[in-house]
């Protein structure tokens, strides 16, 4: 076994190839896809020695193994969890050497709800507008991966980061949105604004790659129907008939017809791919730029 690629052994609730996605093609109704959790994907990859471009493994809850047909080195972040190599308790947070044929397994997240599996030289897999990344919602870039599913790996292109562990960010025990209303704000009861910006709402557990749903409070509306179809930005938060807020992630649609409040700063967008059904959300109205 000697050929650079890897075999997905358990491919787990859902686990997607992601890169810093495609960007620029949303006047083409094709969203920008990627890593929900950027820094983590980007930290993998620099501990084993890839450019920050390089596509990992995205995994959801409760992890995947793997099995690469040449030795390697893999680094496992984001989501905490349990990482073995055959069955062997390795560490988390580092490079990691795994053998020709050996089966690196992830776990189960202890907190979180994403992590990240870099391998040195990358995940090949053909891309589609310059990406990698599968998404989700227009189905671009490779399916999500399935047992048996063999994916080709780049060459690598240096050593490894010599460290022990890094240091990353723990899941959110409260996820912090700063938010920029607007720009349909107008829709919204002047009651309704205070309860967006200062009651508190929790993380539903319909939130998936397209968008974090909410549970809490219904806004109320100072208008009825819907608005034509308008132009979505990542980070929109907008407000379905039921009154929920609901935050768009990476793969969300480029287009839509309901009331958008606010826009969450893009600094806080990773927190909200770690924050698990149940997490309290707050929402902070901050000053436009």
């Amino acid at each position: 076994m000697t050929d650079r690629a890897l075999v997905v052994v358990r491919a787990g609730a859902l686990t997607t190839v992601q890169d810093r996605g495609r960007p620029g093609h949303a006047h083409l109704g094709v969203p920008r896809s990627g890593a929900l959790d950027g820094p983590a994907a980007a930290l993998v990859n620099r501990l084993v020695g890839n450019p920050p471009e390089a596509a990992v493994l995205e995994t959801t809850v409760n992890g995947c193994a793997v099995r690469p047909r040449s030795a390697g080195t893999v680094a496992v972040g984001g989501a905490p969890c349990a990482v073995t190599v055959d069955g062997r308790p390795v560490a988390w947070g580092a490079p990691v050497h795994v053998p020709a044929g050996a089966v690196l397994e992830v776990g189960t997240v202890v907190s979180g709800v994403r992590s990240y599996v870099a391998v040195s030289g990358g995940v090949a897999v053909e891309p589609v507008l310059g990406s990698r990344s599968t998404d989700l919602l227009s189905g671009l870039g490779p399916a999500p991966l399935t047992d048996g599913t063999v994916l080709p790996l780049g060459t690598p292109e240096s050593l490894h980061a010599r460290v022990d562990v890094a240091p990353q960010p723990a899941p959110p025990a409260e996820l912090v949105l700063r938010v920029t209303l607007g720009p349909r704000d107008d829709w919204f009861t002047p009651e309704a604004l205070r309860a967006f910006t200062t009651r508190a709402y929790r993380v539903s557990p319909a939130s998936n790659r397209i968008g974090l749903r909410t549970e809490g409070p219904a806004l109320e509306r100072t208008r009825p129907g819907e608005l034509p179809s308008e132009g979505m930005v990542l980070g929109a938060v907008q407000v379905p008939p039921d009154g929920r807020p609901v935050v768009f992630l990476a793969d969300h649609p480029t287009t839509g017809g309901y009331p958008v409040i606010a826009v969450v700063r893009a600094q806080d967008l990773p927190a909200a791919a770690q924050a698990a059904p149940g997490t309290p959300v707050r929402f902070v109205a901050v000053r436009r730029r």
